[in-house]
């Protein structure tokens, strides 16, 4: 039976469950007669959504609250245990698995070393089902108590129809690599519990915008700073984000060789890696056995004085120029995009901008524009290092609201066109 607009009457549902699931996720509790303005929706539909979900068990009651007319109103508030997400981030050096209830309140959490054997495609895959099996383990659940599980990866994504998320990976060596066909045929998880894969700014970028210093925002840039740099724009017209290469933006032509391939990438002079590397051609001396990590913190304790010495001129000098190589891009996506906030990320940026933020900011103002530069805030993330895990698995919670609270079908062992399309539902 067709409804408004060529929608059937199970699509109004949907739409009405999604409704008043999203806004009880981000404002609740709430009562009955907060939703109906809140959503739009008549008191008689959010009377009948709302026993609906009760009934299903997504929501429950949370107290109550006063009156004008001095009757108590009941709360409502989504129930956390009501489903359970993974989210793994697919990092530089290191394979995270986190699983969360509905609240996204941390359940449990492993990480795997990627080892010798780097990006290898094969051993990525049994680090994630390790990963998913342990956190599983350790909570007591079974695979078919998810609702999905997100994943953040390095690279463009492709939607390849029934083979689901390719990912081209240039700077990881990952050529067109079927990851989500690859996870599925081992048949570790249920045909209906989905896998959601995206770039890791984009999820670093759901998780910001959702939960961080981007809430309230309309337009924002989130940057990803870690070994390399990337980025997620988020606009009115792309409000689930998309991400761009930032990092492959060229900033000196015929310069130092990047990850890619290429030269002069903004990547090959502000990511972590090259910046470690600079230092040491520059003469730092990092310790013999530091990890990137280790290094880049030693690198900043030498820019920085203390009781007994001047800061270290070669670490300084270093910082400098990376401060005005990323001042530099920054003001390139606030020409392009003219967004509200930029927000930096990733666990290298968190480390760098507590140290040099202030220099990057004025680099960007002095480069952007002076319209879009006087509009924008540049900060620093509020989620910390773990952010990616987190937006990976607002992906599969996103999908859940946009399902209206209803699980996927079964659909065998690999999803269907149709079910491709369902798993492809992001949060407007």
């Amino acid at each position: 039976m067709a409804g408004q607009g060529g929608r059937t009457v199970r699509d109004l549902r949907r739409e009405s469950r999604s409704a008043v699931l999203q806004r009880l996720y981000f404002d609740g509790p709430m009562s009955r007669h907060a939703l109906g303005p809140a959503t739009g929706l008549s008191s008689g539909s959010v009377s009948n959504v709302v026993a609906e979900l009760l009934a299903d068990g997504l929501v429950e009651e949370a107290g109550s609250v006063g009156s004008d007319a001095g009757r108590p109103r009941r709360l409502l508030r989504i129930r956390p245990d009501s489903g359970r997400l993974i989210g793994v981030d697919v990092g530089e050096t290191r394979v995270r698995v986190e699983l969360f209830d509905l609240g996204l309140r941390e359940l449990a959490r492993t990480e795997r070393p990627l080892g010798p054997h780097g990006y290898d495609v094969d051993a990525v895959v049994g680090h994630v089902h390790e990963g998913i099996t342990e956190v599983l383990t350790t909570a007591r659940l079974s695979p078919a108590d998810l609702l999905g599980v997100g994943i953040g990866v390095p690279g463009i994504i492709e939607d390849a129809g029934e083979d689901g998320a390719v990912v081209h990976g240039q700077t990881i060596g990952w050529d067109a690599v079927p990851l989500e066909r690859m996870l599925r045929w081992t048949g570790q998880l249920p045909a209906d519990v989905p896998y959601f894969i995206d770039n890791g700014a984009k999820t670093l970028g759901q998780a910001e915008m959702w939960f961080g210093a981007g809430r309230g925002a309309r337009n924002a840039v989130v940057i990803l700073f870690g070994s390399g740099v990337g980025a997620c724009v988020v606009t009115e017209e792309a409000a689930q984000g998309r991400a761009v290469e930032w990092g492959h933006l060229t900033v000196r032509v015929g310069g130092r060789r990047c990850r890619c391939g290429a030269r002069g990438c903004l990547e090959a002079y502000a990511g972590a890696e090259a910046l470690v590397a600079r230092w040491r051609e520059a003469g730092g001396q990092p310790s013999a056995e530091a990890d990137e990590e280790t290094a880049l913190t030693e690198l900043l304790a030498a820019a920085r004085p203390s009781n007994d010495r001047a800061p270290d001129r070669v670490a300084t000098a270093v910082l400098t120029e990376t401060a005005e190589y990323l001042g530099a891009g920054l003001s390139d996506l606030i020409n392009l995009f003219q967004p509200e906030r930029v927000l930096i990320g990733g666990w290298a940026g968190l480390q760098l901008g507590g140290t040099f933020l202030d220099e990057v900011r004025a680099h960007a103002h002095a480069h952007a524009l002076r319209f879009p530069s006087s509009r924008v805030g540049i900060e620093l993330g509020h989620l910390g290092p773990d952010a990616v895990t987190v937006g990976a698995a607002v992906l599969p919670l996103a999908a859940f609201f946009t399902r209206g609270g209803q699980r996927l079908p079964t659909a065998g062992s690999m999803p269907s066109p149709a079910w491709r399309a369902a798993l492809d539902g992001r949060l407007a």
